[in-house]
């Protein structure tokens, strides 16, 4: 039995009439989104380095718009169910040649039309498990690195508190080893230091008397100069 004639496939059609784009080249561009959902086919479209890419995805634009205003369905359940070229009216121009010659000049025109359809209710389900895969998995994702930077905060202040506290430690250790260094008197080398000291004071004061006596006897017993002289 044959198939449904190019007019008579369902869905909901937009067609873009003698583009100046040959046939040919319009159906390189439409084999990459048949079959693709309508988000999809848009991507690969604004992917495309083609000059026919621009034309087929404004004709994908009008009918996806076509599909939600005229028959309310949701853009996110449509896909390309059918895309395809027709040949349209071929200009003829003249270019002169060698010898009074000329030679003819094809410019080839087509008729582009893309029919979106909704997708059938298992291969939307199978979709909307997809999306909520990738969205779950992309909140992992999301998770996992806040909780990895999170992480990265508590140790960076875990990390500064362990060097405060090391330096603390350092710092009681370095002055523990200063009062070690420098020894600390008993009540008995202080007392001896002062008996010590005592002792000296009094032998100075002993020593200072003995010389005060010797300048005493020595002004008494001896006579003065001036005075023998009278006597002479």
């Amino acid at each position: 039995m044959p198939g449904a004639k190019t007019n008579e496939r369902p869905g909901t059609r937009a067609v873009l009439r003698h583009s100046s784009i040959s046939a040919s080249k319009a159906r390189q561009v439409l084999d990459l989104i048949r079959g693709k959902d309508a988000d999809i086919a848009a991507q690969i479209l604004r992917a495309t380095p083609r000059m026919a890419a621009e034309a087929v995805g404004k004709v994908l634009a009008s009918a996806v718009a076509n599909a939600v205003h005229n028959d309310g369905l949701d853009a996110e359940d449509l896909y390309v169910s059918a895309c395809y070229a027709d040949e349209s009216v071929t200009l003829k121009r003249w270019r002169p040649r060698a010898r009074g010659r000329a030679t003819r000049i094809r410019k080839r025109t087509c008729h582009v039309t893309v029919i979106v359809s909704r997708m059938d209710d298992e291969r939307l389900a199978r979709r909307r498990a997809e999306r909520d895969a990738t969205q779950a998995r992309r909140s992992r994702r999301v998770t996992e690195s806040r909780r990895r930077a999170d992480l990265s905060g508590r140790l960076t202040r875990r990390r500064a508190s362990q060097a405060e506290a090391e330096e603390a430690r350092l710092a009681e250790a370095e002055a523990e080893l200063d009062e070690l260094q420098e020894p600390e008197l008993d009540d008995e080398d202080v007392a001896q230091d002062e008996a010590v000291d005592e002792d000296v004071v009094a032998e100075d004061e002993a020593d200072a008397g003995d010389e005060e006596d010797e300048d005493e006897e020595g002004t008494d017993g001896e006579p003065d100069d001036a005075d023998e002289e009278k006597d002479s």
